[in-house]
């Protein structure tokens, strides 16, 4: 019996990492039986975008107390969507079998990308609370950007698509891309807080719970999934094309922090707008608004991380 939960409903998205989550999905069957009984939890797949939160908004009314999302960031925003709609008292817990191409939220939870090492992580796991951000009515887990950051993110996705290639070097090679070719300049007014409104000028604007975008950059090394305030990174001018592709590339093992063109905040609230339209992701999926609401729920979701010991508990 696990230490996390007592029922538990896999969702799984059959073509994450172009087409292999289907068969992903059967060895964690497979392997979750061996583990735990067959009797212990439910496989269901998605059909279409979307149904994962609608599958997971009901799984307390079915007797569930743990939801695992097994495939991407995408499909484990739409889960976390879905349980965020449950009242806190009745909301089960979040776990994940990363079977993604970015596994950003995989790396805060620290869990395994080798399958037979995550179904251990999750048998014998224990529950922490984490941080959920919304903007307007969006939830999300890990990551929100505007700009150039989104710009690379939402490339990637139709790279991936076109060509059927994952991981790092495809985000390394659309973020050059955008570099050298789309490296456009937003002003923008922010209140954090709610306080005075900061006007600006940036690259990127990166908003994050978790420490890592874009298959494991480093953008904001000093985040904390459980601490209650978003970390926020800025890029501001100047920057060359040149300048701007080197920090990029430092940024993947968080070596841009020293640059002064790099502006760090913290906030558990912000209000945000650009002078004009830009690129916006939300946990890997684009997003359109012409404001920004960003708000934080504080140690809102129960998850599932490899057990550290009790001294870890301490």
């Amino acid at each position: 019996m696990s230490h996390c939960f007592r029922k538990l409903l896999i969702i799984a998205n059959p073509v994450a990492q172009n087409g292999e989550g289907k068969a992903c999905a059967y060895r964690a069957r497979a392997l979750l039986a061996s583990a735990l009984g067959e009797d212990s939890f439910v496989l269901e797949f998605t059909e279409r975008p979307g149904q994962a939160s609608d599958i997971a908004a009901r799984a307390a009314s079915r007797g569930f107390d743990c939801v695992c999302a097994l495939g991407g960031d995408g499909i484990a925003n739409e889960v976390a969507c879905g349980l965020m709609e449950v009242p806190a008292g009745e909301r089960p817990a979040f776990a994940l079998l990363p079977v993604g191409s970015g596994n950003d939220y995989a790396r805060t939870l620290g869990m395994s990308t080798d399958l037979p090492t995550a179904v251990l992580q999750l048998c014998d796991g224990e529950l922490r609370s984490h941080d959920v951000g919304k903007c307007n009515d969006r939830w999300f887990l890990e990551t929100l950007s505007f700009g150039l950051d989104a710009a690379i993110a939402l490339d990637t996705v139709e790279r991936r698509v076109r060509t059927g290639k994952t991981g790092t070097m495809l985000y390394l090679q659309s973020g050059i891309d955008q570099l050298l070719h789309h490296m456009d300049l937003r002003r923008y007014t922010a209140v954090l807080d709610g306080g005075e409104p900061v006007c600006g000028e940036s690259y990127l604007f990166a908003v994050q719970i978790g420490q890592t975008y874009g298959g494991g950059f480093r953008i904001c090394p000093d985040a904390a999934p459980d601490d209650g305030l978003f970390d926020i990174c800025i890029a501001h001018p100047p920057l060359t094309r040149f300048s701007g592709t080197f920090i990029f590339l430092m940024a993947k093992d968080a070596h841009h922090t020293r640059f002064k063109q790099i502006e760090f905040r913290r906030a558990a609230s912000i209000d945000l707008r650009f002078d004009a339209p830009l690129p916006v992701q939300i946990d890997g999926e684009a997003l359109v608004a012409d404001s920004y609401h960003i708000s934080i729920a504080p140690r809102a979701l129960r998850v599932v991380v490899p057990y550290q010991g009790e001294s870890a508990r301490s």
